[in-house]
């Protein structure tokens, strides 16, 4: 009997999406999505704002923007899953040690997790081959607009 090799050819119909602006195929719509650098972006932007928010004494704000920050990382760790890992050790880590920093008020404890945070954000950087990717805290909030202090 002689063997058969199975061969996969990629579909000729892509499934298709119907949306009220019309039909779009998955490819589109994984197109369309933010790229990692957009992500992270945004996620610096989060992470600074907790910083302030926090030595401002404005708690919940800072809490907040901690949220944000694992929410943004989360929904990463989903389009980009070959950094699922390095998100969940974060996330479950450092983050959430961070996260209970917080709820406690705990400027100190908080402080000196945030900075570790950021020391392993960049070895991750360094991990995936992104070395000249070194994030620091900024000296000012990148928005100016809010009032970070306390009750």
């Amino acid at each position: 009997m002689a063997r058969t090799a199975v061969l996969f050819a990629p579909m000729r119909d892509s499934f298709r999406v119907r949306t009220r602006h019309g039909e779009l195929t998955l490819e589109d719509i994984g197109g369309a999505l933010p790229g990692t650098g957009e992500i992270m972006a945004s996620v610096s932007w989060c992470y600074a704002m907790c910083w302030h928010a926090a030595g401002g004494g404005n708690w919940d704000l800072a809490a907040y923007y901690l949220r944000r920050t694992r929410s943004l990382l989360r929904g990463l760790s989903v389009t980009r899953p070959k950094y699922a890992g390095q998100v969940r050790e974060l996330d479950t880590g450092l983050l959430e040690d961070l996260y209970q920093a917080l709820l406690a008020r705990d400027w100190p404890g908080f402080d000196d997790l945030y900075a570790r945070t950021a020391a392993r954000a960049n070895d991750y950087h360094v991990d995936t081959g992104h070395p000249y990717i070194r994030w620091v805290r900024p000296a000012e909030p990148p928005e100016k607009g809010l009032d970070l202090t306390g009750d």
